[in-house]
């Protein structure tokens, strides 16, 4: 198999600094937080616009990349179940995938409602979610 490279094009800027804190999912309590891209990837985000729906795809740096199975949500009642049948972060390559809706964009800036991603979380890409009329 063949390596590749995934270069963070920016960071989460959130209140969540505390893994164990912080919400499994958007809607259990996820705060508002900033994208900031690296300036030299402001051009990129031309286009995108408030009221946008979009994936999130993040780099879970604090994520053990050993782990293939898991209790799902941590709980113990439940069965340990392979990571690729999860939502957990705990997985070989962790990428984290988040719907996100753009409140505003700023410059090199994405703020972004119900973010569960931790402060300093790093950015690997955006996409606009696809609907019929787009």
């Amino acid at each position: 198999m063949s390596d590749y490279t995934l270069r963070p094009v920016g960071r989460v800027v959130s209140v969540l600094t505390d893994r164990e804190q912080a919400p499994r999912q958007p809607d259990e309590g996820a705060p508002d937080a900033w994208l900031v891209f690296d300036d030299q990837y402001a051009p990129a985000l031309d286009g995108l616009t408030p009221g946008t729906d979009a994936l999130l795809f993040t780099w879970l740096d604090r994520a053990d990349r050993d782990t293939l199975a898991v209790h799902p949500r941590g709980e113990a009642s439940r069965p340990v179940t392979g990571v690729f049948a999860t939502r957990s972060p705990d997985r070989p390559n962790p990428i984290g995938l988040h719907t996100v809706h753009v409140l505003a964009v700023t410059g090199s800036r994405v703020h972004v409602q119900n973010l569960e991603a931790l402060d300093a979380t790093p950015i690997l890409d955006i996409k606009p979610i696809l609907t019929p009329d787009r």
